[in-house]
């Protein structure tokens, strides 16, 4: 790709309304989900940015992820009836783990974060790349009753997480009480925003839905008062990090429209006993026959970073392929998760080894998460 082609490109992605505030911290950019995001930040990198949440706070900008608004009478029911989770095990100012699946094969369109605020209301949070899908399916089914709106920039989301966090967003007044999976609303520098007890690493953390016209006076008052609890900016790269060390699923790795929720263990997040949802029958009927391979979790021996796409062998039989691996900055040590064919056999304590370019890694079967979280 040349140069000219290669700015073309970049100025077609979809821009953070905080972007001017990365580029002062010296951000380094890539593209992601169809927007240019901070990969990381000078004066940190990687491992600094992971530590900073595991042990006192960091901010994320993760305005890139979908914004999607279900209303009209009977919003809630049209919602649970479309996707996996059951929204009847919640009640209004909770939020839940969803999945959007495809009616035919049961494979994950996208995984989703629901906030329900009313029967005739829910905002849902898809990733930044399925947003337009999510939401085409979602109107192609819809009632004339219910409006599926689109509103994936006309929002920011702040991430703030780790073990001080409340700490920070009770000194800007904001709640912090709430229980995991739930919201308020607040405001913040003349900002009308949502404060969720949710996030993506594991810790005690809050992400921040706020209007994108007011983005940048909000993350000006959370730095300002951040300085005190030695807030660091944070990137893409160490949420990556962060969720694997949790065995958190990344849609397009460790789901996907090829992987359902039975072979990724996701089923928690589906509602069995719901009458509809899409997939219902394809992943009923692969639940009772049995997946022919599963998400499991592995642990290097050595000092081999598994990465996504090697292949796992037992012996000269090929079991698998690495799905998500990384460096783990707490364990000091590599970690995965990979899809294991299920007539190997393979429980947790067994050996696999990764190819890694012609050589070989021993890697031990193990369940996550790989670290003790600390989310709730």
């Amino acid at each position: 790709m040349t140069d000219a082609t290669s700015d073309a490109a970049a100025t077609r992605l979809r821009r953070s309304p905080l972007h001017e505030r990365h580029t002062a911290l010296g951000a380094k950019f890539a593209p992601f989900g169809g927007w240019e995001m901070p990969l990381e930040y000078a004066g940190g990198g990687v491992l600094r940015e992971h530590t900073a949440v595991r042990t006192g706070v960091g901010v994320f900008d993760v305005s890139h992820l979908g914004k999607a608004r279900v209303t009209g009478p009977g919003a809630a029911d049209f919602v649970n009836a479309c996707l996996s989770n059951d929204l009847g095990r919640i009640g209004p100012g909770q939020a839940q783990y969803t999945l959007c699946c495809d009616d035919a094969t049961g494979g994950v369109v996208d995984d989703i974060i629901a906030y329900l605020h009313a029967d005739d209301h829910v905002f849902l949070v898809p990733n930044a790349a399925n947003t337009a899908e999510v939401v085409r399916r979602l109107r192609a089914a819809a009632p004339g009753h219910v409006v599926v709106t689109d509103e994936h920039e006309g929002y920011a989301v702040l991430a703030v997480q780790g073990p001080r966090s409340a700490e920070l967003l009770a000194a800007l007044g904001l709640p912090t009480d709430h229980e995991y999976m739930s919201f308020r609303t607040a405001t913040l520098a003349d900002a009308e925003l949502t404060v969720c007890r949710t996030g993506y690493t594991g810790e005690l953390g809050y992400e921040l839905v706020v209007p994108a016209g007011h983005a940048v006076a909000v993350w000006d008052a959370l730095t300002a008062a951040g300085a005190a609890y030695e807030l660091r900016a944070c990137g893409l790269a160490a949420r990556d990090t962060l969720r694997t060390e949790m065995g958190y699923p990344l849609h397009g790795q460790d789901l996907s429209p090829e992987i359902t929720p039975v072979q990724a263990r996701s089923g928690w997040a589906v509602g069995w006993d719901k009458p509809a949802f899409w997939g219902r029958d394809a992943l009923r009927a692969e639940k009772a026959a049995g997946p022919a391979r599963t998400l499991r979790g592995l642990v290097a021996v050595d000092r081999a970073i598994p990465r996504p796409g090697m292949k796992l062998y037992v012996g000269d039989t090929c079991v698998g392929t690495v799905t998500s691996g990384t460096f783990s900055p707490t364990r000091k040590q590599g970690i995965a998760l990979a899809l294991l064919d299920t007539s190997a056999g393979l429980a947790d304590g067994d050996r696999v080894d990764v190819d890694i370019r012609g050589r070989r890694a021993a890697l031990t079967v193990t369940r996550p998460p790989f670290v003790t979280p600390s989310v709730r």
